[in-house]
């Protein structure tokens, strides 16, 4: 891949930057910045653009999206950039069109992929119908156009793709009229649905139901607090987008009440008086009083609800939620002798994420809290100078994923912040 000659100077700066302020990350930065743009983007034949995640060889549309976000603030300098980018996009949408209840796609219809009972198709790798996913490219679509002034990407394609989701996000605010079903035999449970393929019952709350979390880890209970939370977020970015693109007002009103809908939902149905904490939110519920009080550090969290946009990091019931996180009262916090974070049941127990790290900084207000994930990250890669998936915090050498681009860019992401911020010179 021919990258884009403004992030090869931004990755030198960073360096440079690093080398004088933070000598143990230096090394890192700079590949981890660029890694996403260097081994996982791909051009097509039709000028698209395929991202795979690292080591495997497909399309995620959620990972597809963060591993490119920190890239869009420099696309309006760079008209190669620009191209990639644009070319993303479009992919995304024309794949989102394929098959909506898809997370995870093949660069042609060569029918590669898991084998489910599922509605298959050949161009997806992988039907979990996952909330997030349908959010992430609105995300990306409005990012770029916020940034670059380029309303270019609005295509017919791509509101075809707006008009799939909402349509899909309102069939799923009552599960029991979808159609979507999954079952894969001789697994985990996790990696199937329950109740032959449909999931356990839920009641109808206003948000709208997940099979999968981010993890690709089958939902207990199935309306996903924080990609419910996304959604809101989502409906809010593409009602914008249809009034001001588009001129389609119907649809920016079915946007706009959709989103109210969700996050009626969320308020009325997904928070929890904790004895410890107060008021909280769940990660999970089914509207019928049953919760799952976790979280799992791959995004969207509720750690990462500022970072997403849905709310402002010193909002009281975030605070509160991330304490509980951020603690041992959350079954995927765990703590190490190198490190403590959260981690997931997707991977091994006790074994915490770089993501989850680099996220709880992403999120904070405390200097001394940055510090100390800075120090996490800094002596937990394992000598590779690269983030993986996750590890186990006490032995880091012993980690899942090599080849890990959300990870790694998410990382650059935030030392590109807070090399913005001056962070190292600010008292």
């Amino acid at each position: 891949m021919n990258v884009p000659e403004i992030l090869v100077k931004r990755a030198q700066i960073l360096e440079d930057y690093y080398k004088a302020h933070y000598p143990a990350l230096a090394p890192l930065v700079s590949q981890c910045f660029l890694n996403t743009m260097e081994t996982t983007v791909k051009e097509l034949e039709d000028g698209s653009y395929f991202v795979i995640t690292g080591d495997i060889p497909a399309m995620w549309l959620r990972d597809s999206t963060a591993q490119v976000r920190p890239y869009v603030k420099y696309a309006k300098e760079d008209l190669g950039l620009q191209k990639i980018l644009e070319g993303i996009i479009a992919k995304q949408a024309e794949l989102v069109c394929i098959d909506p209840y898809a997370n995870a796609f093949n660069e042609s219809a060569n029918g590669a992929g898991a084998k489910d009972d599922t509605l298959l198709n050949d161009h997806v790798w992988e039907r979990k119908y996952e909330v997030d996913s349908l959010c992430a490219p609105i995300y990306l679509g409005y990012l770029y156009w916020k940034t670059t002034g380029i309303n270019r990407i609005f295509t017919q394609t791509y509101h075809a793709m707006v008009t799939a989701i909402v349509d899909t996000f309102t069939v799923e605010q009552d599960h029991r009229k979808s159609d979507y079903s999954f079952q894969r035999y001789d697994c985990v449970k996790t990696d199937t649905l329950p109740c032959k393929g449909k999931g356990r019952p839920v009641n109808v709350t206003g948000m709208t139901w997940s099979g999968f979390r981010p993890s690709d880890d089958s939902c207990s209970f199935g309306y996903l607090v924080p990609a419910n939370m996304m959604a809101v977020m989502a409906m809010e970015y593409a009602k914008e987008i249809c009034l001001e693109c588009y001129q389609d007002k119907a649809l920016a009103d079915r946007c706009s009440q959709l989103g109210e809908e969700i996050q009626d939902g969320i308020m009325e149905y997904a928070i929890v008086e904790h004895p410890k904490y107060g008021k909280i939110y769940s990660y999970e519920t089914d509207g019928f009083g049953n919760y799952k009080l976790m979280d799992d550090a791959n995004s969207p969290s509720l750690l990462a609800m500022p970072y997403l946009g849905y709310c402002d990091r010193e909002d009281a019931l975030y605070q509160n939620t991330r304490r509980f996180i951020l603690s041992m009262d959350n079954p995927y916090y765990y703590e190490g002798s190198l490190a403590k974070g959260m981690g997931s049941p997707h991977t091994p127990e006790g074994y915490v994420w770089h993501i989850g790290i680099v996220m709880q900084a992403l999120t904070s207000g405390s200097r001394e809290e940055i510090l100390s994930c800075l120090a996490m990250l800094s002596r937990t890669h394992a000598g590779t100078n690269y983030m993986h998936e996750s590890f186990e915090p006490s032995k880091p050498e012993e980690y899942t994923r090599a080849w890990f681009a959300w990870a790694n860019t998410l990382f650059a992401e935030l030392l590109d912040r807070l090399m913005e911020e001056d962070f190292f010179a600010s008292k």
